[in-house]
């Protein structure tokens, strides 16, 4: 089957821009204090699963234990009963802060977060999860409710800048399919979160960049990596999984310094990576500057443990591409989010299956 030219796809854009422009013509005759969501080609798109935003754990145990009928018996017996904050839940609020402030400074500006729900729950779920979404004032118009289907299919759809599910196997799946996305993981401990900035902070290797470093590291070991780092010291890393949210991150930020509000932003972003500053960093700052990037903070911790950094950003998200990095952030309190990309992952399996613990000298 041959796929849709240049001009089909005109064609299908012009359709939904007239569908668009019917919408917003029905709505501008309606009277309403909550904003409109965006235009998906206009906002920053986080699609969030059921179990990541909510703490579903009880709900999934009568699932796998009993059955899907009984699932579903038990929620629509429960629909009036809040669901409890899940590990995207601070994240989610966050954003939603994001979008106050620049309502206030762009009224009509559509450039701002749009949080759909992505689940395979059932519809007949559906209320409880609208009842909990409600109750907590969360702004969430779009649902993808599949009925027991993945919905990794309708992300593209729904034109996706980040998916966050608490389905290792979903995340992967989405991964391969370009979409950036991570696995939720939810703290060990209960900690602050800030309620007037959203605080991002990514790994470096395999997450902002691609995984070409660590194979070295694998492969040839860390006096190979220092000395290719700095060969290459002037040859931009190429982009990971999550450069493109970094970057429309990015893009938020400077809509506030136009407005002369750097120093009042309600985004912050940090690198925190396991390379050393003198042998290794040089070459992923100038890479963030080839890419016209700013982050806020960068911590070259020289393969220091991440947790104890991480506990004084408390941020609202953290990724990282290696499991003992996100259980190490669980730990001390970091709600973390796993990136299942690069060779690592394949390292990662071996060692599930070794009596040997894996080696923590990564340069990430």
């Amino acid at each position: 089957m041959s796929g849709s030219g240049p001009e089909e796809e005109e064609t299908g854009l012009q359709e939904a821009e007239r569908d668009w422009a019917a919408a917003k013509a029905f709505y501008d005759n309606l009277v309403s204090k909550k904003p409109r969501p965006p235009k998906p080609q206009h906002a920053i798109t986080v699609a969030v699963s059921s179990r990541a935003l909510f703490d579903l754990v009880e709900e999934r145990r009568i699932y796998e234990e009993q059955g899907v009928e009984k699932y579903v018996e038990y929620q629509q017996q429960n629909e009036n009963v809040t669901l409890k904050p899940g590990p995207a839940f601070h994240f989610v609020k966050a954003l939603e802060h994001v979008n106050a402030r620049l309502l206030e400074l762009y009224p009509d500006d559509e450039e701002r977060f749009d949080i759909v729900l992505m689940t395979n729950n059932h519809a007949q779920v559906g209320v409880r999860l609208i009842n909990s979404i409600n109750h907590y004032g969360l702004t969430i118009e779009r649902f993808c409710m599949t009925g027991g289907k993945s919905p990794v299919g309708y992300l593209t759809a729904y034109l996706t800048n980040l998916y966050l599910s608490a389905d290792s196997e979903k995340v992967q799946e989405a991964i391969e399919a370009g979409i950036a996305s991570a696995t939720m993981f939810t703290a060990n401990k209960d900690v602050a979160y800030s309620d007037t900035q959203l605080r991002v902070a990514f790994d470096g290797d395999a997450v902002l960049f691609s995984d070409e470093s660590e194979q070295i590291v694998k492969e040839q070991g860390l006096d190979k990596f220092f000395e290719h780092e700095q060969l290459n010291e002037n040859k931009p890393l190429a982009q990971g999984p999550l450069k493109g949210f970094l970057e429309d991150l990015g893009k938020l930020q400077k809509k506030f310094y136009a407005k002369n509000e750097r120093l009042n932003c309600p985004i912050r972003t940090f690198l925190v990576t396991a390379r050393s500053a003198a042998s290794s960093g040089a070459r992923v700052l100038k890479t963030l500057r080839s890419w016209g990037l700013e982050i806020d903070e960068a911590l070259f911790l020289a393969g220091a443990p991440k947790g104890p950094i991480l506990v004084k950003i408390r941020p609202h998200i953290f990724f990282d591409d290696q499991m003992f990095h996100i259980e190490g952030a669980q730990k001390l309190g970091t709600i973390a989010a796993h990136v299942p990309y690069g060779i690592a992952q394949k390292y990662q399996n071996r060692e599930l299956d070794s009596p040997i613990p894996p080696s923590r000298d990564i340069p990430r």
